[in-house]
């Protein structure tokens, strides 16, 4: 009687372990993207480092931007974000 005790015991452990190992693993919808939109990076295909550029945001608004090359790649970068961050008010 003790033993499947022990068994259950046992057995829920490992399942309560392998919960958080399969949170790590699942898809990553709800963290924000990392690098540029690829709006931005389509948006200065075939462009040269300083031509101004306009794209469509993620909620449809109409960015204006300056190709920039950052880490090897010319992108987007919307007016007043040169510096990665956009300015405070």
């Amino acid at each position: 009687m003790m033993t499947q005790k022990v068994k259950s015991l046992v057995i829920l452990f490992m399942f309560l372990a392998v919960i958080p190992a399969t949170g790590c693993t699942a898809g990553n919808d709800n963290r924000r993207q990392q690098g540029p939109p690829p709006e931005a990076i389509a948006a200065c295909k075939d462009k040269a480092v300083g031509d101004t550029v306009q794209f469509s945001g993620r909620r449809g608004e109409t960015i204006e931007a300056t190709c920039l090359e950052i880490e090897g790649q010319i992108v987007a970068v919307p007016e007043g974000m040169e510096g990665g961050r956009p300015p405070r008010d």
